[in-house]
């Protein structure tokens, strides 16, 4: 009888700022693997703790499981500091690396201290590395000296790393742009807990109801949703004038604003000094288990961005089976929308555009149900799964060993 060799596990160390909402059920995940042994190296806490989101800029303390289902460590630190490019500065990641027997690393970005200490500490001790980050080329201009600049920086990078693993076509083209054609790119994409937000958009479904009638929201308008951070990027006050434009037009509808941030006070002023005001809601921040009744609100969710990496809320309105707008300049747009069928693609800063994006989903009785459907379908096939099958593949190729499919 011929024994068949047995399969190698491979011992995988990430290092990340902090737990993430959007990644710990990914780490959970990963963790289920039975060849994958799995350390991942935090180097804050801030997140597990009531902390001031910059963004949103209220106090924020998620109400998710972050640390539950995988081995983690935090990393010692010089300064308790939260998390920027520079700090905090932690300790002791080259002697866990030196000392842990560790096939393989992957590391979530390059632009902090920690993150490029990491690669370095790793290349010097001939440890495979595996690069995963947000970038698009959809970015803030930069001066041709800047540009210079990274053009050296990854000239330099691309020489200590084994491959990426790229979130979607955006971020391949420009890792492609950066890293060179020569670069091994695997597919990770960026996905969210599918069913969780299934699960929970069903059970909110018969409530719907009640919470219109809570909103003072009257039966029959549509509903257009934005829930993101209110900074000037995400450009909710180019949403906020097309409806009202929408509005002038003819067609009733109502906008929930969810989220907090530096534009709230000024895009409620904004909505005080039209015509149609008494039709938008500002619900404040929403925590990650508010977010799904929310979503069961509403007919069509918009995400009308510049410079937006990804945009992972665009992955859990669809997995409420909702309709989707989104600007060209939202980095998922080219992975997850299909325009005209399950929703609608525009230029970014065009008001008029997103105007009759919302006009076209809206105004047809059924169809907005439709392009949510359609919706559903997609994203039901960019999920966790695809993750663990990409980095499957890259540590097959940097592990010897190592086979890309399970045990």
């Amino acid at each position: 009888m011929t024994l068949k060799p047995m399969k190698r596990t491979a011992r995988l160390a990430y290092f990340v700022s902090h737990p993430i909402q959007y990644q710990a059920p990914l780490l959970r995940r990963l963790a289920r693997e039975p060849d994958i042994d799995l350390h991942v190296f935090f180097a804050s806490d801030h997140s597990v703790r009531e902390f001031v989101d910059e963004g949103f800029g209220v106090k924020v303390e998620w109400d998710v499981p972050l640390l539950e289902g995988y081995r983690y460590e935090f990393l010692p630190r010089v300064q308790a500091l939260e998390p920027s490019r520079s700090a905090p500065f932690s300790r002791g990641i080259f002697e866990r690396l030196r000392g842990g027997g560790f096939d393989a690393v992957w590391v979530h970005g390059y632009s902090t201290v920690n993150s490029l200490r990491a690669i370095l500490s790793a290349s010097m001790l001939q440890i495979p590395v595996l690069l995963r980050a947000e970038s698009t080329l959809h970015d803030r201009e930069r001066s041709p000296a800047k540009m210079l600049a990274k053009d050296l920086f990854f000239h330099i990078l691309r020489k200590h790393v084994s491959g990426v693993l790229a979130i979607g076509q955006a971020n391949a083209v420009y890792w492609r742009r950066y890293l060179g054609s020569e670069m091994a790119i695997y597919a990770m994409p960026y996905a969210v807990n599918n069913a969780f937000f299934e699960q929970k958009v069903m059970e909110s479904a018969p409530k719907r109801h009640d919470l219109r009638r809570e909103m003072g929201l009257k039966e029959g308008w549509p509903v257009v949703l934005f829930a993101s951070k209110l900074q000037s990027r995400k450009r909710c006050g180019d949403l906020l004038e097309a409806w009202l434009r929408l509005r002038a037009y003819g067609l009733d509808a109502y906008l929930v604003i969810v989220g907090d941030g530096e534009e709230r006070a000024r895009l409620e002023e904004q909505t005080l000094s039209s015509a149609f005001g008494n039709d938008v809601r500002f619900t404040g921040f929403k925590n990650q288990t508010e977010l799904p009744a929310l979503f069961a609100l509403c007919d069509v969710f918009v995400l009308p961005s510049v410079y937006e990496p990804w945009g992972l809320v665009v992955n859990e309105a669809m997995a409420a089976a909702r309709a989707v707008i989104v600007s060209d300049e939202v980095g998922c747009q080219s992975d997850l929308v299909q325009d005209g069928v399950n929703g609608r693609v525009f230029p970014a800063g065009d008001i008029d555009a997103l105007r009759a994006s919302l006009r076209d989903v809206l105004s047809v009785p059924g169809r907005a149900r439709e392009m949510g459907a359609e919706g559903l379908a997609i994203i039901r096939k960019h999920s966790f799964e695809e993750d663990v099958a990409g980095l499957r593949q890259a540590l097959a190729d940097v592990v010897p060993g190592f086979a890309k499919d399970a045990c």
